[in-house]
């Protein structure tokens, strides 16, 4: 069984990157999500989607694995930590160089 008319769905992700596509659902309430967006948002066989109805709108959003999220929060954090240890070594060893040359 199909819907009388194409359904459009539209999938938003958190990089203001926008498109949309109209699939046929099929008896099984199965749609294709486009090659471009998957490809563009590395969609693959596999992963889980999220789907929320809003105001009307059928929006598709790739899960969110959270401990990756977690992972790459805490490598951010250990990035700039690394960071700051360098540039207060750094001024550490500035102001020594200053003091022994008075």
């Amino acid at each position: 069984m199909y819907l009388a008319e194409p359904t459009l769905i539209k999938y938003e992700s958190d990089m203001n990157y926008m498109s949309s596509a109209t699939r046929k659902v099929g008896e099984r309430g199965q749609v294709t999500i486009p090659k471009d967006i998957r490809d563009k948002e590395n969609i693959q066989s596999g992963d889980e989607v999220e789907f929320h109805n809003e105001n009307g709108e059928v929006r598709i959003k790739k899960k969110e694995d959270f401990e990756e999220r977690l992972e790459e929060g805490y490598k951010a954090m250990a990035e700039k930590s690394k960071k700051m240890s360098e540039e207060m070594i750094n001024a550490s060893s500035e102001a020594i160089d200053e003091l022994n040359e008075e």
